[in-house]
């Protein structure tokens, strides 16, 4: 199969998974970047990036027309995490591949976990702790730094249980922690765009943003339980294929 075939299709997958369930996408992209289209575990994570914002920008407009979106508590929310963001964009270029990759599926495990536990309730947490809301978002800057990805299936249960969201805001909002978490990772890593294949990156980002228009309507006629368990299910193959390319 051809790489401009499997960007399209990989994009794709990657678009649907932001758009219908506001993270679970990033993860994605940095294995399907490594593993079929050939790139560093460095060069993937900035790509990454670059796919993720262009991606999440797009489906945040979607979710924001909907009126899914809280401008003001997401932004507090994303502003704790652009300082971490923008300091472990600089120290990923500094770490060994093998160690980026195992992390990195680390990740992909949790994510896959996450989405498969019950969600929580917004009713669970009705008093909003500023401090714990800061924390967490930093702690997401960090790892969109780290890894290359947005931090959305760690943000929308942050947001229903820190910030008391119900659903469709938490992922309408966790868009927007996407989006600017990423901008500010990329600010540090500019040099690291040099490296990234265009002619793969330009079809790839573009099949994800058309794919996150097709996730927005999707998540209106197909339960978001049935969503999370297929996304989980692939995540946990892509966590055990990671883990086994590092250590066997």
């Amino acid at each position: 199969m051809s790489a401009l075939i499997l960007a399209l299709v990989a994009g794709a997958v990657v678009g649907l998974a932001l758009g219908a369930l506001g993270g679970g996408g990033s993860v994605l992209a940095v294995p399907a970047l490594i593993y079929l289209l050939g790139f560093t575990p460095a060069a993937a994570t900035t790509a990454s990036l670059i796919i993720v914002t262009a991606t999440s920008a797009t489906a945040l407009y979607a979710h924001a027309t909907a009126g899914h979106v809280r401008w003001k508590a997401g932004t507090a929310f994303a502003a704790a995490g652009i300082v971490p963001a923008a300091l472990a964009g600089a120290a990923a270029a500094r770490l060994p591949q093998p160690v980026l990759t195992a992390a990195f599926a680390g990740i992909a495990a949790l994510a896959a976990m996450k989405m498969l536990s019950p969600a929580p309730s917004a009713g669970a947490a009705r008093q909003v702790r500023p401090v714990k809301a800061a924390g967490t978002g930093a702690g997401l800057g960090a790892l969109t730094g780290l890894l290359g990805v947005g931090g959305g299936f760690l943000a929308v249960p942050a947001l229903v249980t820190v910030l008391a969201f119900e659903m469709q805001a938490a992922i309408g909002t966790s868009l927007l922690v996407i989006t600017t978490n990423s901008l500010a990772s990329l600010v540090t890593r500019s040099g690291g765009a040099a490296g990234v294949d265009w002619v793969v990156m330009a079809p790839f980002t573009g099949a994800a943003i058309l794919g996150a228009w097709d996730g927005k309507r999707l998540a209106a006629k197909v339960s978001g339980p049935l969503l999370q368990r297929l996304f989980a299910g692939v995540l946990l193959a892509v966590a055990a294929f990671m883990l086994v390319d590092v250590f066997v």
